[in-house]
């Protein structure tokens, strides 16, 4: 808690300055109530093209944590220079040089020391989220009076000193009503002043293809004028259970049964079945629930991302280890509905999952954190599972626990909404050329 309490309340010449300077602002907004930028029409995001794929787009991140906007270039296949990125955190520090190449003069630890001046004109696109427990619904939500809520004004500093061509900002959905919405106003008007056109609005992971209950606001500053409306919904296509590592099942796979009936020497005889095969046999009506016909041979193991074979949502199925299963003791505390004074919902196995936060170490309610069936026992969420809902391939390197997995976990991006944006916004068009 001392750790906590000092985040808090932690102050200093620079903090100081800060705090006053955000006071000025809150002193002269107006009452302009600030519109959501709209959702686009037309083509959606997922059907467009980037325009210039052979430029490469220099990237800056702060608070960059496991590098989301990173992982999200890296599925995307685009040309990346990172040309800087920190965290305060060392076991961010850690994972972030397993899976990312950056030079070690690029790397900074705390952004209030970081000099983002020898960067200006060296950089297209700057991304961060600042630290949101100062905002946070289940927060303490001090807002400018936490120390830790001052940070995205490192935020804005880093922006003028490096003048990117765009940023994008990213925080809690609990930003925008904070002390009835002048926070966000503060945040906005400090924006504008640096010369960017301000958008912004609240996503949902669950609309962008991540079954994840999962609110933020993103908001985007371009530096000349532009039209821009933030990405459309797209059906949620999976259900949590897709992202499990014991889950193999999902529809178009066969279970054990299936797969001993449709390789038996006597169906490949008779040629009722046939596996990879050149010319499809006769379809039926009823082929969705029919073990005559026509297979693929999907070996997951052996496909990679590169591989135009490979389903991208269909993950290698591996056995969960015992420590992830709670105990009697335990699931009776996690699975209980609560006390006089607090109630909670002890529903497991959900189609969309709530909202992955950085304490998934600990055991907590059913109703704050995930858990899941199986063979008749339960169990909470895996780091590998945990980062796979939030957008990260199993290309991801974990390098560090599982206690600061689950951590880095809650405290990303999701990839997935990082991905939509990028692509709505044609990203390339803002690279080297």
């Amino acid at each position: 808690m001392a750790t906590v309490k000092k985040d808090i309340e932690e102050t200093n010449k620079k903090i100081a300055h800060v705090k006053s300077i955000v006071k000025q602002y809150a002193e002269q907004i107006d009452d302009t109530y600030l519109e959501q930028d709209p959702i686009a029409t037309g083509t959606n995001w997922k059907d467009l093209e980037f325009s210039h794929p052979e430029r490469t787009i220099r990237i800056g991140t702060l608070f960059s944590g496991i590098g989301a906007i990173e992982h999200a270039f890296q599925r995307l296949n685009l040309r990346t220079k990172i040309a800087f990125a920190g965290d305060i955190d060392s076991n961010c520090k850690t994972s972030y040089l397993a899976n990312y190449d950056i030079a070690e003069e690029d790397w900074f630890t705390d952004v209030r020391d970081f000099d983002a001046t020898k960067y200006a004109g060296k950089v297209d696109f700057v991304v961060g989220g600042a630290p949101c427990q100062a905002f946070s619904m289940v927060g303490r939500r001090l807002g400018f009076e936490d120390a830790r809520g001052t940070l995205f004004y490192e935020f804005a500093r880093v922006v003028k000193q490096s003048k990117p061509k765009v940023f994008l900002f990213e925080n809690v959905k609990g930003l925008l009503n904070h002390d009835d919405g002048r926070t966000w106003h503060v945040m906005h008007d400090i924006f504008e002043e640096l010369g960017y056109d301000v958008h912004f609005r609240v996503l949902n992971s669950k609309d962008y293809g991540i079954p994840q209950h999962r609110e933020r606001v993103f908001c985007l500053g371009f530096k000349r004028k532009t039209k821009f409306e933030f990405p459309a919904p797209i059906p949620l296509e999976y259900k949590m259970y897709d992202f499990l590592e014991d889950y193999i099942d999902t529809k178009y796979f066969l279970r054990e049964k299936g797969v001993k009936f449709v390789t038996s020497t006597k169906n490949h005889d008779k040629s009722y079945t046939q596996i990879n095969g050149d010319v499809a046999l006769c379809q039926k009506r009823n082929q969705q629930f029919n073990w005559h016909g026509d297979f693929v041979y999907h070996p997951d193991s052996e496909l990679t991302e590169t591989d135009p074979a490979f389903d991208e949502f269909v993950f290698d199925c591996r056995d969960v280890e015992e420590k992830y299963y709670l105990s009697d003791k335990v699931a009776k505390y996690v699975l209980a509905g609560g006390t006089k004074t607090f109630k909670t919902s002890t529903k497991t196995d959900l189609d969309v999952a709530r909202p992955l936060l950085q304490s998934m170490h600990k055991m907590h309610r059913a109703g704050v954190d995930n858990y899941v069936t199986h063979k008749g026992r339960i169990r909470k969420l895996t780091p590998r599972e945990c980062l796979r809902l939030m957008g990260f391939r199993d290309s991801f390197k974990i390098v560090v626990s599982d206690t600061a997995t689950y951590q880095q976990a809650g405290n990303s991006i999701v990839v997935d909404v990082l991905i939509a944006i990028l692509k709505q916004m044609d990203i390339t068009k803002y690279g080297k050329q």
